[in-house]
Parts: C-alpha cells; structure tokens; sequence
C-alpha cells in the first residue's frame, strides 16, 4: 500500500519547486520510511532543478535530510522505527570501493545517488496520480515530509542533539571536513588554504582548525564570509576580489607555499591559482564541480615537484562511523554548525533557493 506525503516537486529544468501530494512505495527490503524533521538544501539540488544533471523530471530531490524513522522493511536491521536518523549517500555495499571502506566510490554511485531517479532494479520509489517520479535522489529524496531511504543512506544518532542542527552533516559538511581530515590530513605546523567560504568551504575551516594546521587560509569575495571564517578558525583571509590571490598565498607561505588546498568554488581559474599556490608535495583536493566536460590547463613542470591534483566525492566518507563523530563535535560546541545555519519553513523553499542563489544563506535548512 502506498504512503501520501507532501513533497517539493521540480516540474522540469529550471521550474520553481512547487508543494505537492505525492505518494511513496512501500518500504522493501533494505528501506524505511522516515518522517522529516529538517533537511538542507545544496547546490547540488539547485543545479540538478536547473537541468543541468539528466536526472528525470518531475522529480522530488533533497539529500542532506533528518528524521525519525516511522517503518521499515524486511531486513532492515541497523535501524528501528522511533530512531533519529541524519540521510546521506547510498552505495551498494558491494563493490571493492565499499568493502575498502571507501562507499562514496561505489561501482553504482551515479545511477544510485544522482541521475538515476530510481531503485536499482529500476522501479520508482515516488508517484503522483499514478504517474512515476523522479527520486530515490541520494536513497532518499528528502524534500518530503516523509522520504522512502535506503539502509544504506540511514546513520543513527543521538536522539539529544536537535535534528534541525546537524541535517547538513549528509553532504556539504562531510565532504569539506573530509577533504581535511580524510585527504588532506594535516601534520603539525601544515599550511591549508580554502578557497571558497560557502558551506563546504567554512566546513573544511572548521575541521582544519581540530588539526595540527598552524595557518589556515580562507579565500573568497564576499567580506563577511571572511570575518566568519576568522570567527571558525582561519588565522588569515584573502579577499579575492581586493588582492592578488597568488601573491597573497606567497606572502602568507613565507614564499614555501600551501600544503593544502580544498577548492570549493567550481571555478576552474581559480583551480588552476590553487595548483599553482601549492609547495613541494602539497595537494590540492578538488571539491567544486562545474559542469560536465569542463577541462582546466595545467603546467606539467609545475607538478614535478611532487605536486597532487585529488578529486574527491562527500569526503571519502564511511557515514556509519564519520557522521556520529561529527554529531559528538556539533553536541559539545567543538563543531558550531549552527554559524552556517539559517532556517526556513518547508513551504518557504523557494525563498531559501533565492536567499542561497543571491548568498544571504550559507546553509538553508528547511523545517517541517
């Protein structure tokens, strides 16, 4: 039997989203039904509504969701109706990359997670009138009051730190405290630049701040997202729009240059000033995607001195063990999440996308 719920549906690339009563599958094996408490919006969401992704249309997105589980399937057994629950990424739990601990690489990942829009055996998780949707986006589809999740997508938490403050922990957070603490993973006296003060961005600040790093860098051209990043632990800032960005990063560096860099903005100039500004063996993690088929030049002399371009997806996060140890930080003041946080009523997701797209919200986080 089918669940009605009430979901923001995006009609086709570039439509608004717009409230509608939607209906959810039963929860088979592997899946439960979760009732939303809050979930945050990301630019992901935004560029998929725009059309920019193939996911299939009309479709339901949402990936950075929390909740209570409400039910679950057969063989579900890491979570039980009544559980809080923060959402993220769905992986087989097969491949080599997910039996290495590695599921944000999974073998299926895209069809999973992004474009697909359904189960793996193909069939819809969402419908309207008997009409299939796009969903199952990240196994979850979370722009809901209710979500039908893959186990896999589900991490329990602990039930005293509110929902609302720790829905980002599924996308953006962990994946710019991953590039920190998963790739980067700063030695005593280390160098990091972060280019970007955005949610990912101001992420990454905060987790190299909980590390041995002794000059940490944040970049952007907006001011207040600089004096924010002081506030969460850069020791400078660079106002791209003021300064010169390579010469900046060379008088900060003592000329050594970076050890680490976390690019957040998609902008492959910019990539290109933070290959350049990386020292001997510094690398730099590549974070923002801007559209596909994008290519950046690089000069070749330039890497030999031991110089890493890395890519990186959600942090190479194992979320089991990665987003508690997250929930534990924001619980004890050591990870102020709520600096990034600002709040709207699920109704009022429009107004969220245009406070993001315009830059008046670091992380929009919808309430239901």
């Amino acid at each position: 039997m089918s669940i009605p719920t009430r979901a923001a549906v995006v009609e086709s690339g570039g439509a608004p989203f717009t409230l509608a009563d939607v209906e959810l599958d039963e929860p088979g094996p592997g899946e439960a039904v979760v009732r939303m408490v809050a979930t945050g919006l990301c630019h992901t969401d935004l560029g998929v509504a725009s059309g920019g992704l193939p996911f299939p249309l009309p479709g339901v997105l949402g990936h950075e969701g929390a909740g209570v589980v409400e039910a679950v399937g057969p063989a579900v057994t890491g979570v039980a109706p009544g559980d809080h629950v923060v959402l993220s990424f769905t992986s087989c739990g097969a491949c080599r990359n997910c039996d290495g601990g590695h599921p944000a690489y999974c073998a299926t990942w895209l069809p999973l997670n992004l474009i697909g829009g359904r189960r793996a055996d193909g069939s819809a998780t969402i419908s309207r009138d008997g009409e299939t949707l796009g969903g199952h986006f990240f196994g979850q589809s979370s722009f809901a009051e209710r979500a039908l999740v893959d186990e896999r997508s589900l991490v329990k938490v602990d039930p005293e730190v509110p929902l609302t403050s720790i829905a980002p922990l599924g996308c953006g957070v962990q994946t710019g405290v991953g590039a920190v603490w998963n790739v980067l993973k700063p030695e005593t006296g280390s160098t990091i630049v972060v280019l970007g003060a955005g949610a990912v961005g101001l992420s990454a600040v905060m987790a190299a701040a909980l590390t041995p790093a002794t000059t940490i860098v944040a970049v952007d051209r907006v001011a207040e997202r600089l004096a924010l990043a002081r506030e969460l632990g850069a020791t400078h800032v660079v106002h791209a729009g003021d300064e010169d960005l390579g010469e900046a990063l060379a008088a900060i560096t003592g000329g050594q240059g970076a050890d680490g860099v976390v690019e957040t903005t998609g902008n492959v100039g910019v990539l290109r000033q933070g290959v350049d500004a990386l020292g001997a063996r510094g690398t730099l993690v590549v974070v923002g995607a801007p559209p596909f088929g994008t290519e950046v030049a690089l000069d070749v002399n330039g890497l030999l001195g031991g110089k890493r371009v890395v890519g990186l997806t959600l942090g190479d996060a194992e979320t089991q063990s990665f987003i508690p140890a997250l929930v534990r930080l924001v619980k004890e003041g050591r990870l102020p999440l709520h600096r990034l946080v600002s709040t709207y009523a699920f109704a009022d997701i429009d107004q969220a996308v245009r406070d993001m797209g315009a830059g008046k919200a670091i992380k929009p986080v919808l309430t239901f």
